[in-house]
């Protein structure tokens, strides 16, 4: 992979990704740098054949504390129409591999964006999560009144955007934010063990399971049924397919090709 600034990148056992946000002194600030980092990074793994699912981590004190306020400080609407930085953001939506947010300490505004975009969420036991712009007179602009709503519903969204309210890691599991949450010292190897968990199964089936689920938040029922029902019997014309139920029938383990 290429010399990044902002991230550090490693394959910490086989099949997983793991991509590390990397400016402590600035709690992990999400400035653009960092986030074209971090695409590019996540685009690589989501390349590699060797990679069935990508971690996102920052370290014990935070996850992310937010956008890079000084870059946005004194910008017009237009330097900020211009910039295309939401646009950047929303290449996440691109990648087709289970991303996974491992999330500790601050979890703020862009920072809580971000864990928001990835598929599943592992907490530990010190991660707050929130969405502050309303302090410095914006609102969240990468989807944060959007996927806070569907994840936690419209009662406890207004508090969090409207008033500042913080979520201890308790509060985020209760609320679905989260899928689970764990001591702090074991946070990061539980989100690599889920990611090498899902990593050692079929590959195709993987990306069209996180395909279909996402179409939820997206579609009517209907429409969803009908794009999971496309998905499902498209799988008949894979190798993953065949090889998994043969497995099946002769009591043995599968050996995915992820074709």
């Amino acid at each position: 992979m290429s010399d990044y600034q902002d991230i550090l990148v490693e394959t910490p056992i086989p099949g997983v990704g793991l991509i590390r946000l990397n400016r402590p002194k600035a709690w992990n600030a999400l400035r653009r740098q960092l986030m074209d980092e971090l695409v590019d990074a996540a685009s690589q793994f989501d390349a590699d054949p060797a990679i069935g699912a990508i971690v996102i981590t920052g370290n014990e004190k935070a996850f992310s504390a937010g956008a890079d306020i000084k870059e946005m400080a004194n910008a017009s609407a237009v330097d900020m129409v211009n910039s295309s930085m939401i646009e950047a953001w929303n290449r996440l939506r691109a990648i087709r591999k289970p991303l996974i947010a491992a999330v500790s300490g601050h979890c703020l505004g862009g920072g809580n964006e971000l864990a928001m975009m990835c598929d599943m969420l592992i907490a530990s036991e010190t991660a707050s999560f929130g969405q502050p712009e309303i302090n410095i007179g914006v609102i969240p602009g990468a989807g944060g009144t959007q996927r806070l709503t569907k994840a936690v519903g419209k009662s406890l969204a207004m508090e969090v955007i409207l008033n500042d309210r913080r979520l201890t890691a308790d509060e985020a599991l209760r609320a679905g934010l989260a899928s689970r949450v764990v001591p702090v010292e074991r946070y990061l190897d539980e989100a690599i063990e889920l990611a090498a968990q899902i990593a050692a199964r079929a590959p195709v089936a993987v990306q069209m399971a996180k395909a279909a689920i996402n179409k939820a938040y997206e579609l009517g029922l209907s429409e969803g049924m009908e794009y999971e029902k496309t998905l499902f019997y498209f799988l008949f014309a894979t190798e993953d397919q065949k090889e998994g139920m043969a497995a099946f029938a002769e009591k043995r383990a599968a050996v995915w090709k992820g074709r």
